[in-house]
């Protein structure tokens, strides 16, 4: 390829990650040599972050707190930090987190089911949810997805798609759906500049667009690049795990805390939501009654619900 060619490939890629005009500024050949610097930083970043965690995060499955009874089903889907890789343990999981922070406030024990696998990208979340058995009914899932997207360079588009997919395949399932929208991958210090920069551009960007979608598609919207990323930027050796890349256990239960507010109003337990959080969309107020009803009476049916907290 010519490095005209490459250059025309990397303003491609960049208007993907709205940057378009940073190549567009620099011509064709410069264009080609900002290509051969990404790669180069590209390297440098696989080879300071490696794979120091592996590729398979602790097991966390089992019923929480399990003296409460009539068990809330959690479902977890995403990639590396829907799983928790980075934690020493299982209990350390962003999963773990979750079903002791519901655990807590609905007095009812919870079983954690993580469908989620390392390295996934948006497309394989109707696989992770195809890989449950077909009597499977979860209460609320949590989604988390699009890092490995950006860096894949998967059109937004796509990753949408698939995320729409997988909440319209969830609320038939009755199920509630959380979304944690992708993180700002411009936090990742190991990744120099200005492969960092494109990084989390596009991760703002594909944020948004997941925002927006899973907003209209019924879900619960929870931007993590608003209600946690500060704490990565500005507590990196705390927040991040020893490849400074995923995060560590006090990441995961920062972004478990983090989460909380939008899962526990999905369970019809809170009503309230703080600032980073979205509840879903619907057409009239009425429909919203009957949506927030219909769901209760689902949870009540599986088990007994505590009254509305603030």
């Amino acid at each position: 390829m010519s490095g005209r060619e490459e250059a025309r490939r990397l303003g491609r890629i960049a208007a993907g990650a709205g940057v378009a005009g940073v190549v567009g500024a620099i011509g064709a050949g410069a264009g080609a040599g900002f290509v051969v610097l990404l790669k180069r930083q590209a390297a440098q970043a696989r080879a300071l972050i490696g794979k120091p965690l592996g590729e398979v995060a602790p097991h966390a499955d089992k019923v929480y707190k399990k003296s409460y009874g009539d068990p809330v089903e959690l479902l977890i889907l995403g990639d590396s930090i829907a799983a928790g890789l980075g934690a020493e343990d299982g209990d350390g999981t962003l999963g773990a987190r979750l079903a002791k922070g519901i655990a807590k406030k609905a007095h009812r024990s919870v079983r954690l089911t993580t469908a989620a696998i390392v390295g996934s990208e948006s497309w394989q979340l109707p696989e992770q949810l195809a890989s449950q058995l077909p009597d499977y009914r979860p209460d609320v899932a949590v989604v988390i997805v699009g890092g490995n997207d950006v860096t894949h360079r998967v059109p937004v588009a796509d990753s949408v798609k698939h995320l729409t997919e997988t909440i319209e395949a969830l609320h038939a399932l009755d199920a509630s759906v959380v979304v944690g929208t992708c993180p700002d991958l411009s936090a990742l210090k190991p990744v120099p500049q200005p492969l960092r920069s494109l990084g989390g551009r596009a991760s703002r960007q594909l944020a948004a667009a997941q925002a927006d979608a899973a907003h209209k598609a019924g879900a619960y919207v929870v931007s993590l690049a608003d209600v946690v990323g500060p704490f990565f930027v500005t507590n990196p050796d705390e927040m991040f795990s020893l490849d400074r890349f995923h995060p560590s256990a006090v990441g995961y239960k920062r972004t478990a805390k983090a989460l909380l507010p939008s899962i526990l109003a999905a369970l019809g337990i809170r009503d309230d939501l703080p600032f980073g959080h979205q509840a879903p969309v619907f057409a009239d107020a009425a429909e919203e009654v009957v949506v927030a009803a219909t769901r209760r009476t689902v949870l009540r049916v599986r088990g007994s619900l505590p009254s509305r907290t603030p």
